[in-house]
């Protein structure tokens, strides 16, 4: 039988009346909903069904509401499989969700961390200047040695690996337009600025890391079973320190999350189930290594299909 990895998407996959179904289809997720408005003072249900769309892009409610709605797509599944995955991995907040799948951390202290880690990356950038963009049609060695040439103009770095064609840059504002300046120059077929709250994985959110690290002191991690892959050295780790260490470290390093795939997919990793809104990751799988078999769990319509992928791919 081959192996499956359950992964996560990350900042970018939200939309207004998300989760609207799970929540319908098992309403136990009320009650994490209601911690979260006891814990942090805002009703994340409104925000994620109703809007405005302004309010959910906010880093601080966008974060909690992907990872509260691939939770609920998870435990729906769960409801259905007693299939335990060989890995689990997700795309930078991703990697949270895929903790509260590993056990590592329970669901109400996880959107509570990346509720506080999206105000803290927004509050480490305020004052200066920054940008990320996405640079498409240049390979990953490529963009790393732009955003070296660019530095001398400001902070720049490749801050998100996505695909072999596709790498996010991230640093400040002078940076960032040196580094898209050189990216058309070396024959980018795309370059398209993303609209952000900060400078997220780069060294000018490092105050974030630390925040985030104190936060994560009151908050109880659990050793796993099920290796996690992590977006800051794409390799599996089940010791609860070390992943504590590493969603710090996440904060201001690159997610590596094309080799985070090709390490699972060398492990024998042949199904590859994103639980969440939208299919990000999945189109990025395809782009890394079309052979894979990707399957996206969005809403409770989602697991006919999925049981019947699973099934047909045992026989």
């Amino acid at each position: 039988m081959r192996k499956i990895a359950y992964i996560f998407p990350g900042q970018g996959a939200q939309y207004v009346g998300m989760s609207r179904e799970l929540i319908e289809a098992d309403s136990e997720n009320i009650v994490y909903l209601e911690k979260f408005k006891a814990r942090t003072g805002y009703d994340l249900q409104d925000i994620m069904l109703n809007g405005p769309e302004e309010k959910l892009k906010e880093t601080r409610f966008t974060q909690p509401a992907i990872l509260f709605h691939s939770i609920a797509a998870l435990r729906l599944w769960q409801k259905e499989s007693s299939i335990t995955p060989d890995f689990v991995a997700g795309h930078s907040l991703g990697e949270f969700s895929a903790l509260v799948a590993s056990g590592v951390l329970e669901l109400s202290d996880a959107m509570y961390l990346v509720h506080k880690r999206g105000e803290f990356m927004i509050r480490a950038s305020a004052g200066a200047p920054f940008g990320m963009t996405a640079i498409i049609g240049l390979a990953p060695e490529k963009v790393e040695e732009l955003c070296e040439q660019a530095s001398e103009a400001g902070i720049v770095i490749a801050a998100n690996f996505n695909t072999p064609v596709q790498t996010v840059i991230s640093g400040s504002e002078a940076g960032v337009q040196a580094a898209m300046a050189l990216a058309e120059s070396a024959g980018a077929k795309r370059i398209i600025p993303l609209v952000v709250g900060g400078a997220f994985h780069s060294p000018l959110v490092a105050e974030a890391a630390q925040w985030l690290e104190e936060e994560m002191a009151d908050i109880d991690f659990k050793s796993t079973d099920i290796p996690v892959v992590s977006n800051v050295d794409a390799l599996p780790w089940t010791d609860s320190a070390k992943i504590k260490e590493n969603l710090a470290k996440q904060v201001t390093s690159s997610v590596r999350w094309v080799e985070s795939v090709n390490y699972m997919s060398t492990a024998g990793v042949g199904l590859f189930i994103e639980f969440g809104p939208q299919k990000v990751l999945g189109g990025m799988l395809r782009k890394i290594d079309k052979n894979l078999t990707t399957m996206n769990l969005e809403k409770p319509e989602d697991i006919g299909k999925l049981i019947e992928l699973i099934n047909n791919g045992e026989e």
